[in-house]
This record gives C-alpha cells, sequence and structure tokens, in this order.
C-alpha cells in the first residue's frame, strides 16, 4: 500500500517550503494539484520532474478510484493545492475522507508541514485571535445572509477567505447588516500575503473598504478578512502599497 502525503506549499512567496516538502515532492510517485498549471510553476522553479495528475473540486468518482487504485498499488501520493495546505477551503479533505473510508483507518496519511494563509495572517495582526471562527470561503447564495447575521452576532472572532471580486461586496454586507443589529465590528483586510504588494487595513468596515476602492489596484489579489467582536482602537493604520 502507498502512503498520501498532503504537502503544504508556499502561498505566495515560492521561498516560502521546507526542505521536507521539496522532498517529498522529488520522492513521490506522483503529485496531486489543484490545478497541475499552477503546480507546475513551483516545480520548475525547484527542477523536480515527479509526474503531476490533476484533483480538484470537479473531479468525479472516476478520478478518485484512480487514485485509490495507485494508492492500492503502492505508489506514493503528494497531495498539494494551488497555495497553502491542502484541506483548508479547498478539496484536498474530501480525497483523505474518501482515501480513509475506501482503504481504512490503518492506511498511512502523512501531514507535511507549510504555510497556510489562515495562520499567516493571525501572526501578523496582533492579540485577539487565540479563540477565532474561520469559516473559510462564504457561499454566494444559499445560506450567505445567514452566515453573515452569524458573524455579527459572534462572540469570538471571525476569519473568513475572500476572493478579489467578492472582497467589496462581503464588507458592503458587513456594513448593513452591522446597522441592523446595531453593532460596530473592527475590520482587519490582510491582502497578498507573503507577496511584493503585501498589503494590511484597519479600521471600521466602512473605513477599510474606502481605503480598498482609493485604488482598484487594492482589490487585487486574495483576500484573509478578520472581524474582532468589538471595535477597540478606533486609529486605524495601514502599511503597503501598489
Amino acid at each position: 500500500m502507498g502512503i498520501l502525503r498532503v504537502v503544504g506549499t508556499p502561498i505566495g512567496n515560492l521561498e516560502d517550503i521546507t526542505l521536507r516538502a521539496l522532498r517529498t515532492l522529488k520522492e513521490s510517485d506522483f503529485i496531486l494539484c489543484e490545478d497541475t498549471r499552477v503546480t507546475r510553476r513551483l516545480l520548475d522553479h525547484y527542477k523536480i520532474q515527479t509526474p503531476t495528475i490533476s484533483y480538484h473540486q470537479h473531479s468525479g468518482e472516476l478520478k478518485v478510484d484512480k487514485i485509490l487504485v495507485l494508492l492500492k498499488e503502492g505508489k506514493d501520493l503528494a497531495l498539494v493545492t494551488d497555495a497553502g495546505t491542502p484541506g483548508i477551503s479547498d478539496p484536498g479533505g474530501k480525497l483523505v475522507s474518501e482515501a480513509r473510508a475506501a482503504l481504512g483507518n490503518n492506511f498511512k496519511i502523512e501531514s507535511i508541514p507549510g504555510p497556510a494563509a489562515l495562520t499567516t495572517a493571525v501572526s501578523i495582526v496582533g492579540a485577539g485571535f487565540d479563540r477565532f471562527l474561520f469559516l473559510g470561503f462564504l457561499p454566494h447564495k444559499k445560506g450567505r445572509q445567514t452566515m453573515l447575521k452569524e458573524i455579527i452576532a459572534s462572540e469570538y472572532p471571525v476569519i473568513v477567505y475572500e476572493s478579489k471580486h467578492r472582497a467589496a461586496k462581503f464588507l458592503s454586507e458587513i456594513i448593513k447588516f452591522e446597522k441592523e443589529a446595531g453593532v460596530e465590528k473592527e475590520i482587519i483586510v490582510a491582502r497578498e500575503l507573503t507577496k511584493m504588494f503585501e498589503s494590511l487595513y484597519f479600521g471600521k468596515a466602512i473605513e477599510v473598504l474606502e481605503s480598498l476602492q482609493i485604488d482598484s489596484n487594492n482589490l487585487k489579489g486574495e483576500f484573509v478578512i478578520l472581524i474582532k467582536s468589538k471595535l477597540k482602537d478606533k486609529n486605524k493604520a495601514q502599511y503597503g502599497e501598489e
């Protein structure tokens, strides 16, 4: 029986990868990728020739069956996501569950730890996030309004991921629900973490939204949005610029 290794890869800066992760990618028989083109940039950078197989949210049972056959044949597989650690707001968790269900709890799955946008953001925003609720990407339609109300009502800080297409919309929704609930949250937006234009924005939702909308470049990239329960410091701050 082969081994499935869940490998953390950089969320932006290609230097953010462990020696163990590089060795695992080199020594595996195949690398399972969310997008083979994205992973190929990392592999080419480190001159890794391991063949890749696509595995993403739209992969069906036939692809899962192929992966399970490879493991049964004794092939060692490395599972990566486009950026960060598989299983955190991506389809990697589903594959791990499928493998355990099909091959049993004694089947060996190893974690090769690495970066995640979630922990990267928490590490640089300061105190107040020793306990938090992580919701990943919110649904686009069904259930979205309910989750937004839960965010506003939460006694704990909440962290979500948002794409460049929805970051401004999310903040506008927070402003709306704040008014309805009569509360005010502290918002921190971490954008393009570990990349050249890494930026942090602090303040009320309306203040952060205005800062992002000043320049269209501010709404490019990937976003981690942190919502604190109470606005304790009304002095907003920002660093990083295009």
